[in-house]
């Protein structure tokens, strides 16, 4: 992967990684204008005949291109033009709602949590149900998706060293995000909560139960603390 080049007017980062796919990071925070510049970014990248697949991140976008681009400058030169254009747009989302059972045998970094934000268990569950979350983009594992709109008092860093055998379905607080595991399996982010849900079933007509855009609420089902 070569060196990252931001553009002189301080906008986007960009890195080829190979010669026919370049990321493209947004400036600033992570937050949601942020991302939804990177789906404006890349509904007009669709537009393309030499953009072969565009996969969105966590504000950032990696471009594929068919071929490998003949001028670096002029391609680079591009991508920061259609982010200057990029609009602060939302996508047509749905609404998900998601059942948990907060605290309990699977919640096993809950105390973890409330040490280090300094709360109590009663009110890590509370902060973390009353607020809704926007997908950014999926990754990690399929149909994992990663949650913006957590609390700020409840960011967590992830494990340094992860659990061995975490449920799918366990509900989870990675740093600034919050998530639920779609696989049983390693995972360093810290579980509060479960929830009897698949968020990818391969056999569905959408695989993945969560996409880029929508809007999840969790909903207690039960409270262990």
């Amino acid at each position: 992967m070569l060196a990252g080049k931001r553009s002189p007017r301080g906008a986007i980062k960009v890195s080829t990684i190979g010669s026919r796919a370049w990321l493209v990071e947004a400036p600033g925070a992570f937050d949601l204008p942020s991302q939804r510049r990177v789906w404006s970014l890349a509904a007009a990248l669709r537009q393309r005949v030499d953009v072969e697949s565009l996969i969105p991140g966590v504000t950032n976008l990696l471009v594929v291109f068919r071929q490998t681009p003949i001028d670096y400058d002029d391609t680079l030169l591009m991508l920061e033009n259609q982010w200057q254009q990029a609009q602060d747009v939302m996508p047509d989302g749905k609404m998900i709602e998601i059942s948990v059972i907060y605290g309990g045998k699977h919640a096993t970094d809950l105390d973890a949590v409330c040490q280090h934000c300094g709360l109590s268990a009663a009110e890590v569950v509370r902060r973390h149900h009353q607020t809704t979350y926007t997908v950014f983009a999926l990754g990690s594992a399929p149909g994992f998706a990663y949650l913006h709109g957590l609390d700020p008092a409840l960011a967590t860093p992830r494990k340094k060293i992860p659990s061995l055998n975490m449920l799918k379905g366990t509900v989870t607080i990675g740093g600034e995000q919050a998530g639920v595991s779609a696989l049983t399996g390693p995972n360093g982010w810290n579980a509060i909560g479960f929830a009897e849900i698949d968020v990818f079933d391969p056999t569905a007509e959408s695989p993945a139960l969560m996409t880029p855009g929508d809007t999840v609420r969790f909903v207690p089902a039960r409270i262990e603390l």
